[in-house]
């Protein structure tokens, strides 16, 4: 799927689009804390750093620009300095700020964060949140109904802070059913768009547990299960044509009318720090739907551009060629065994026979290259399971891998004979192949079925086990040797 998503992110170029929510700037104030106040038992923070960015609808209008897109952005500010700020960051962006209404009764929401190292101490939120009203409400309209049809698609970005009113929303919904766009809802109210006739509706966990109204919110791990059961309750609820319900680390669920719910997975990202990542999801989803992607694969380019952005700090913006970079090297390499199992699934359906064999695959040498070459030739799809760092540490010594997991991907993924990667930290590959069950399991070396610990599963489900002998004289083992005498030589 990856080459049709990297097909389709080049297609965002050109593309406009209209955001319409609440503006907020994001004000972080990074620093050291050595010292406690005498005043009370409270850190005092030595401020290093003062960095001021866009945030809500404003991030998402970012997101939207780096990706690729011509932005407008529709909003309502106060007339003071944090309102400068934010159009000032937002102009650097190449953002038409334009459609922005200064407001001399508001005063521009503010997010505030002091950390010192990696640690938040605290937040302030400052700013007018009460629902903009009167000329400026009409001025809104009158902008919306302006660029509505001039545009590949809109945005609403709705956190509830004033910008999108009653009537601002039924003026959305006639212009929505005069000519309809693509229609993208992110709002911690979706039930007030249910008129409008969207696109797709965007809700969190937590939003989806309000719209829902379920009393007892799953533990994580279990909220995908949860919320699956409600499908096609969340369509009627929102009344778009999809419903995009992301799950935090257990990924994203895509709802259609009449089929199976969708999931993507999510990779587990230690990143405490990261703000904006529903922004940058809509922001891609969006784009994607505007270049004729499938639900599906806006669900999955949606969710990569997600990731992206979750190995920064603070609120951050995915760049197009960030998103293009990450498609093009993770295209082969499924971390969750569950997703990997849904895409053999895909496969099996489709009546391909799933090959599988495991190894470490250190040093990469022709014999590896002819033996999975030789193990694709027994099927349609070779999926490949790498020993992580550890197990390999466990099985050939502290000084093993040479090259770890990353750059042992990177090679393996540039190989034609290899479908799909993924890892696995124990010894053997059994628990992995007790998942994804494939047709043909390939080992190499001078094992037989009787001395094989992954036969006896294979065997149980009905499988076929492939022993195959390894090139002769070609080894990472030997290779390393060589360097060494090598060296010796040197010296």
């Amino acid at each position: 799927m990856n080459s049709e998503c990297l097909a389709i992110i080049n297609r965002f170029g050109g593309l406009k689009v209209l955001v319409i929510g609440d503006a907020m700037l994001d004000v972080y104030m990074d620093g050291s804390a050595n010292r406690i106040c005498r005043e009370a038992p409270v850190p005092i923070v030595d401020i290093k750093e003062v960095k001021a960015m866009p945030g809500g609808a404003a991030n998402t209008a970012v997101n939207l620009a780096e990706l690729g897109a011509e932005v407008h952005y529709l909003s309502a500010v106060g007339c003071d300095r944090e309102a400068e700020l934010l159009k000032d960051t937002l102009t650097g962006h190449g953002l038409d700020i334009s459609l922005i209404i200064c407001d001399q009764a508001r005063r521009t929401i503010t997010k505030q964060r002091v950390t010192a190292g990696s640690q938040l101490l605290v937040r302030f939120d400052s700013g007018t949140t009460d629902a903009v009203c009167g000329e400026y409400e009409q001025q809104i309209i009158e902008a919306l109904k302006e660029k509505f049809h001039e545009v590949d698609a809109v945005v609403v970005s709705d956190y509830g802070y004033g910008i999108m009113t009653d009537k601002v929303i039924d003026a959305l919904g006639a212009l929505q059913g005069k000519r309809e766009n693509i229609l993208v809802i992110d709002a911690k109210s979706l039930d007030k768009y249910s008129c409008v006739g969207a696109t797709v509706a965007k809700p969190n966990y937590q939003e989806l547990v309000t719209l829902l109204a379920i009393t007892e919110p799953a533990a994580i791990g279990h909220r995908s299960e949860q919320i699956k059961l409600h499908g096609q309750k969340l369509l009627k609820k929102t009344g778009t044509k999809y419903v995009a319900a992301t799950i935090d680390i257990e990924g994203a669920l895509l709802f259609q009318h009449g089929k199976e719910p969708y999931r993507t997975f999510s990779k587990p990202v230690e990143n405490t720090r990261a703000a904006g990542a529903g922004d940058t999801y809509v922001s891609a989803l969006t784009l994607a739907l505007a270049s004729g992607a499938s639900i599906e694969v806006a669900g999955e380019i949606a969710k990569s551009a997600a990731a992206v952005i979750l190995q920064k700090s603070g609120t951050a913006t995915c760049m197009h060629n960030e998103l293009s970079q990450y498609l093009g090297s993770s295209s082969k390499y499924i971390h969750d065994w569950q997703e990997l199992k849904s895409h053999v699934d895909t496969f099996r359906k489709e009546g391909k026979r799933i090959v599988f064999t495991n190894g470490c695959f250190d040093l990469l040498h022709s014999g590896h290259v002819t033996y999975l070459e030789q193990a694709r030739a027994l099927g349609d799809v070779l999926v490949l399971g790498l020993n992580s760092d550890a197990s390999i540490k466990r099985l050939k010594g502290s000084a093993r891998p040479i090259n770890n997991l990353y750059e042992r991907l990177r090679i393996l993924s540039g190989l034609e004979s290899v479908t799909l990667i993924t890892s696995f930290e124990e010894d053997t590959p059994i628990n992995l192949l007790d998942i994804i069950q494939p047709d043909v399991y390939v080992k190499g070396g001078d094992y037989t079925i009787g001395n094989l610990p992954e036969a006896p599963i294979v065997l149980g489900y009905g499988g076929k086990v492939e022993i195959m002998p390894f090139v002769q004289d070609r080894s990472t083992t030997s290779i390393i040797t060589r360097i060494k005498n090598l060296d010796k030589q040197l010296v």
